[in-house]
């Protein structure tokens, strides 16, 4: 069945995967990034199954018109999924107090009011979907500091998202709108872009499937979490990590 998602971070990584994903399979989707230039050069010749918007996440004024332009445009909006994030590598004792803040604001704050802004018009529409996303280094409590691995700052982030997940789907599955996220492990990003080799073998050797995930891999979890066949998951973490350990 055809469906009106809203992809965040939409540029790059997971998120442009599964933008390319829905659209291949007949979707109609907003891809919603930081900056309209990056989201045109993927894009130069836009379908008309898509919108690009360009936007801050952890402003509310941006998730609000990227929700608005998706319903007018589109008609609807059954489903967010939220893929936009950033990475802090600062350990404990490197990291400012303001870039600790403002990781928070966009990775935990930014995936409230993205959900907010669509959970007010699924609602009033009827129902829908919405996916965030956590990260398989809380369960490793990464401290940061070379190679590209999260920080503490990440890894509070993270665990907020998880956190938010299941208290959004309390206060909104009785009114017809599920809330699920997807935890990745580390995947061909560039977010760990910065890896050295010796910490992708090391990702490797903790794998039982033995490599890096696809972004495509995550983004197909993310797609089934949306569909009718997840009608009955809500507030749950699924994870997507070949395996890795969580302990």
């Amino acid at each position: 069945m055809t469906k009106t998602v809203l992809v965040t971070g939409a540029a790059s990584g997971i998120g442009l995967a599964c933008t390319r994903d829905l659209l291949a399979d007949g979707n109609r989707v907003t891809a919603f990034d930081l900056e309209m230039e990056s989201l045109k050069r993927i894009h130069p010749d836009t379908p008309a199954e898509l919108i690009l918007f360009a936007g801050d996440v952890s402003v509310e004024e941006s998730c609000n018109a990227a929700v608005a332009a998706t319903t007018s445009q589109f008609g609807g909006l059954d489903a967010v999924i939220h893929f936009a994030a950033i990475h802090s590598t600062k350990t404990w004792d490197e990291i400012s107090p303001e870039e600790f803040t403002r990781v928070l604001e966009v990775n935990v704050t930014g995936a409230f009011l993205i959900a907010r802004a669509a959970a007010r018009y699924m609602v009033g529409a009827g129902g829908g979907a919405i996916v965030l996303t956590g990260s398989g280094s809380v369960y490793v409590s990464g401290v940061g500091g070379g190679s590209g691995r999260g920080g503490p700052a990440y890894v509070s982030s993270k665990g907020g998202v998880q956190v938010l997940t299941r208290a959004l789907a309390r206060a909104l599955g009785p009114r017809g709108v599920r809330v699920n996220a997807v935890s990745p492990g580390s995947t061909e990003t560039p977010m760990i872009a910065e890896y050295s080799e010796e910490a992708r073998q090391g990702v490797r050797a903790r794998t039982p499937l033995g490599r890096i995930g696809d972004p495509h891999e995550i983004a197909a979890v993310a797609r089934f979490l949306i569909g009718d066949g997840a009608s009955y998951i809500n507030g749950e973490t699924i994870q997507v990590n070949g395996g890795a350990a969580t302990v």
